[in-house]
């Protein structure tokens, strides 16, 4: 789908949220619409104009990659060019991403526009554009596809050099350094390497800790290949693994293996959540397992669809997300196993291919 497609189907709910044109400052957003990725933007569609507002660093960029948008030169404070930037527009209603612009922003910009005694009133909006980016083109599932294989390679090279005794932060640096050297842009998130009594911590940062023998190691990963991410886990055991460890580690795989195999197009985030939680919980970890299950991938490592309790997110074709899992126990460690899938034909396709204990 080209960004015309898109800005078509985005001016498509103007009506239904009651808004005449949208204010687009979240960065992924600010992307997808229009191809700029510099750090600093914004977007105002109305029905007719596609403007992106930007300052001198940024201006010779978003010629090149945004051609098809009007560039607006930011000069000053937002109180001197905002005015500039809605002016001759005619616009009544001005969406605003509710989620994204702060409180002191939506303060500024009321006060800018009730000084200048203008009609235009702002209206928060919430999940319009995400809606867009939740069902993937195949450009954009290729693109998850290549991040997906520097993860997966990261994973192969790391489970084939670590051992006891090195610490959690030198292996996360190791991992690091080959998914950049690999091709991948700036990581979507740190890498996780947590050990022993750490993995308990779903998102505990490496620490000095020692690797030892016969103790769950998770590994968290990431990588971004043309501005999409990929999002990859597994828990390895150096040594003999204890029998907690089995059990665990065996119900976390069935668990997210029902999942695959159970999820169909139509079905909600939170139908799959409450289905893959039955089987941690017939093993007596339902408490253990503190986290959704999944959450959609693609300019951002964390977007819609969310597959968590009470998600009401619809799964359909085209869908990118993850599968994960895990059980955590205070004292002794966790365990998480993820992988990114594809909504293809109804059903669930892995993308991260690579092995799992027992698998």
């Amino acid at each position: 789908m080209s960004l015309k497609n898109r800005l078509q189907k985005l001016r498509q709910g103007f009506a239904e949220k009651e808004i005449d044109a949208i204010f687009i400052s979240q960065p992924e957003n600010r992307r997808y619409l229009s191809g700029f990725d510099g750090s600093s933007g914004y977007l105002l569609i109305t029905p007719q104009n596609t403007i992106l507002a930007t300052d001198f660093r940024y201006i010779e960029q978003a010629k090149i990659q945004a051609p098809d948008c009007e560039i607006f030169q930011i000069i000053g404070d937002i109180v001197d060019w905002f005015p500039k930037l809605v002016a001759e527009l005619n616009l009544r209603k001005l969406g605003f991403e509710a989620g994204h612009i702060t409180f002191a922003l939506h303060r500024q910009l009321s006060d800018i526009l009730n000084k200048a005694q203008s009609q235009l009133r702002l209206i928060p909006v919430d999940g319009l554009v995400e809606s867009l980016r939740a069902i993937k083109e195949p450009e954009e599932i290729e693109l998850i596809t290549k991040a997906v294989e520097i993860s997966d390679a990261a994973l192969e090279y790391i489970e084939n050099m670590i051992d006891i005794g090195m610490s959690e932060k030198e292996i996360a640096w190791e991992i690091e350094k080959f998914i950049r050297e690999k091709g991948s842009e700036t990581i979507p998130f740190d890498v996780i390497v947590t050990s022993g009594p750490n993995s308990a911590l779903p998102h505990a940062k490496p620490s000095s800790r020692a690797i030892q023998s016969g103790e769950p190691v998770v590994i968290d990963v990431g990588a971004r290949f043309g501005g999409y991410s990929s999002d990859l886990s597994r828990t390895i055991c150096l040594g003999t693994p204890d029998d907690t460890f089995h059990k665990v580690y065996d119900t976390v795989l069935e668990a997210q293996l029902t999942a695959m195999a159970i999820i169909k197009e139509g079905m909600s985030g939170g139908q799959i959540d409450n289905l893959t939680r039955i089987v941690i919980e017939q093993a007596g970890y339902g408490q253990a397992f503190g986290h959704a299950l999944g959450h959609g991938i693609g300019l951002a490592p964390h977007e819609p669809p969310r597959l968590g309790p009470n998600s009401v997110d619809k799964l359909t074709s085209g869908m990118v997300f993850t599968i994960e899992p895990g059980i955590y126990l205070a004292g002794w460690g966790g365990v998480r196993i993820e992988d990114v899938v594809v909504m293809e034909g109804g059903k669930a396709r892995a993308i991260s291919k690579v092995k799992k204990i027992g698998v």
